[in-house]
């Protein structure tokens, strides 16, 4: 892993500097390149901005790791109302969560309960419910989590890290649920024993796993979703998905609000089907810090405006 990731990762576990960055304007602009707004209004509507476009909408309000499981109720009946929010408004839109948004660290069944419950106003709605992988020691709870939903809700999907060493024999176990799994590259510190620590390793690795989604969708045993920004990996994967047999329409690209909108337009254009991740929400200082880790160079004067004097 890159010095200049290493210290943004570590960065985004400070108090203080989230702190910081709470209060800093200059932030709160920077952030805006990546999110259309704190408030759900405001993602709704840049949300219904893409739509014009032919864009769908992956939504997802910021927070993780809560400490109350009342909490934890707050954030399945903010996702519950949100739900009619996306109808009332005709978006094509799903909704992304965190485990621990649901309680996971403090009782797995509260967290199993408030995921059914989310999976089936999903159903109800006509929409999808993805479940976010967070760092590795929530790997096995979280694919158990899915396992256990999706057979009784197939609407579910569930997103899956190229840079684990695992993750190859985690896509192939979750073959026997039929999943829809979105393959992102993974944005934590994770050691090297369990991580692929250099990029290229990583890329390898994500078009390897993207292929095998491939083969098992032309079976139709899998929806896969290529969540990256990498935009020759994307062409990549495109082109092996016409060569495996897998039409448009049978996966998809998703992408984060404010990166690669230009491409992510030229992918609608050429018939792919693209999905924008909008977050929202205050507490979006970690997850902030995460998206800078992906391109270092760039930030380092977003990362000065946080520190004192």
């Amino acid at each position: 892993m890159g010095i200049g990731r290493s210290v943004l990762l570590a960065m985004s576990k400070s108090a203080f500097l989230n702190d910081q960055a709470l209060n800093r304007t200059f932030v709160k602009r920077a952030v805006k390149k990546f999110m259309p707004g704190e408030a759900p209004e405001d993602a709704l509507g840049a949300a219904q901005v893409l739509g014009k476009a032919g864009r769908g909408t992956v939504f997802t309000k910021l927070g993780e790791n809560l400490t109350r499981l009342d909490e934890a109720d707050a954030v399945r009946d903010h996702y519950l109302k949100f739900y009619d929010m996306i109808k009332a408004r005709g978006i094509d839109g799903h909704v992304s969560v965190k485990p621990t948004q649901l309680g996971l660290d403090l009782s797995p069944e509260t967290c199993a309960q408030h995921v059914h419950v989310l999976a089936a106003k999903a159903a109800e709605s006509g929409s999808i419910l993805w479940i976010d992988m967070e760092d590795s020691s929530y790997v096995d709870r979280t694919l158990a989590l899915y396992e256990g939903v999706k057979k009784a809700y197939p609407n579910c999907g569930l997103a899956i890290q190229a840079y684990l060493l695992r993750t190859p024999q985690d896509v192939e176990r979750l073959m026997a649920v039929q999943p829809i799994i979105r393959l992102v590259k993974g944005a934590y510190a994770e050691p090297a024993s369990i991580a692929f620590p250099v990029k290229a390793d990583t890329d390898r690795a994500y078009y390897e796993v993207s292929v095998t989604m491939l083969q098992h969708a032309a079976k139709g045993n899998c929806f896969p979703i290529f969540g990256t920004h990498d935009i020759p990996l994307v062409d990549r994967i495109v082109a092996a998905a016409k060569e495996i047999g897998v039409a448009d329409g049978k996966y998809e690209i998703h992408m984060l609000y404010g990166i690669r909108d230009a491409d992510q337009a030229r992918l609608v254009r050429d018939g792919r089907t693209v999905k924008t991740l909008i977050s929202y929400g205050s507490s979006w200082y970690k997850w902030y810090m995460r998206r800078l880790a992906e391109r270092p160079a760039n930030v380092w004067f977003v990362v000065r405006s946080m520190l004192p004097g």
